[in-house]
């Protein structure tokens, strides 16, 4: 018997909650007894467990035709984490970047951004291009994974037999965390988006806009409860790299295996191609200049975030409903508030290059 839409989506809250504190306390004490940086670990386990929900959505959205959520699904949920996100968890306190995300993790995510959207110009995602981001992403993630193996574990004194076994039997439990928390979070995800979609349907929302907000924010809230507890916990390097690493996930991975398990390909609607598509890959864009100001998203920034996102909501409303101020407001975010931000964030850069201080700004 399965439960009213409303009590649906408030369990699948509750869940994502338990199961992302599970499986922050996990991967940080996991990576802290493997000597392996929390980034590589936000980068690589958090951010693929977290992404599982995405996949799992879009891969039966596409075998049972629903090519206008299983795209929106992706770029929805881009668009979430990154504006969304990492401006609430900012917002909290203040993020440190690192140097490896803007040398290597953060084009990656630009990079496959700008990929797909060549990708899809064509009208749809084919299974042989679905197929070379899945090895994208396994050559990134190979990457990442020779990277931890080759900066080692931590050096420290000698252990004895007995702080052996001990530390095996701690890490057998952060992996049965680790995996008990996923799970949780798959669950709580699979419960939210079902009512969430359910209570969309009865207001005869599209499928599109289904994806892009309702379908791409539940299924995201893993990253949500990920992240800020992340940063509440003070495991900041986790949670930036949990939002860049669940971005390349869905992009290779998720929308690699869509691709590849529709016959003829993921369809791409025409209004994702003229407003969607470009949306994400300037929201991939605009954290070079937000990740380069000081190394650290401050708090203004986190603020930035969320009113970029607000206003892309604002959009997808007045464009659903066919309201004339769509195209205005547009224009105006286009013209005036993106360079404005761009300006302001180069200047507050080159202003910290000038004087002392370092670390995350208020």
């Amino acid at each position: 018997m399965s439960l009213p839409p409303t009590l649906q989506a408030v369990l699948g809250l509750l869940l994502l909650v338990v199961g992302g504190d599970l499986l922050i306390r996990g991967s940080s004490r996991l990576a802290a007894a493997l000597g392996i940086p929390p980034l590589v670990i936000g980068l690589t386990v958090v951010a693929f467990g977290t992404s599982a929900p995405e996949m799992a959505v879009s891969v039966q959205a596409a075998l049972g035709g629903n090519s206008g959520v299983a795209l929106g699904n992706v770029v929805g949920s881009n668009i979430f984490n990154v504006l969304f996100i990492l401006g609430v968890s900012a917002v909290i306190t203040p993020l440190t970047i690192q140097r490896q995300l803007i040398r290597l993790d953060v084009p990656v995510l630009v990079l496959a951004s700008a990929l797909v959207f060549l990708l899809c110009l064509n009208g749809a995602l084919g299974r042989w291009e679905a197929g070379f981001l899945l090895l994208m992403g396994v050559a990134y993630t190979g990457y990442l994974a020779w990277m931890g193996i080759r900066r080692g574990p931590q050096d420290g004194p000698p252990a004895s037999a007995a702080g052996i076994a001990l530390g095996l039997r701690y890490r057998l439990v952060d992996l049965v965390l680790i995996l008990l928390g996923l799970g949780i979070l798959v669950a709580g995800a699979s419960q939210l988006v079902e009512g969430a979609v359910a209570l969309a349907r009865r207001f005869g929302a599209s499928e599109l806009v289904i994806g892009l907000t309702l379908v791409a924010a539940g299924t995201s809230l893993p990253e949500v409860t990920t992240s800020i507890l992340a940063a509440l916990r003070g495991e900041r390097d986790l949670a930036v790299g949990n939002v860049v690493g669940s971005n390349i996930f869905n992009l290779l991975f998720v929308l690699g295996a869509a691709g590849l398990a529709t016959p003829g390909g993921v369809p791409v609607p025409p209004g994702a191609l003229t407003f969607d598509l470009p949306v994400m890959v300037g929201v991939a864009l605009a954290c070079f200049p937000i990740f380069l100001t000081g190394r650290a998203i401050s708090r203004w920034e986190g603020g930035v975030f969320l009113l970029y996102y607000g206003i892309y909501l604002a959009l997808l409303i007045l464009d659903a409903s066919g309201h004339d101020s769509r195209d205005l407001l547009f224009h105006a975010v286009l013209w005036f508030a993106l360079p404005l931000t761009v300006i302001t964030a180069l200047m507050g850069w080159w202003w910290e290059r000038r004087g002392p201080g370092a670390g995350p700004r208020a």
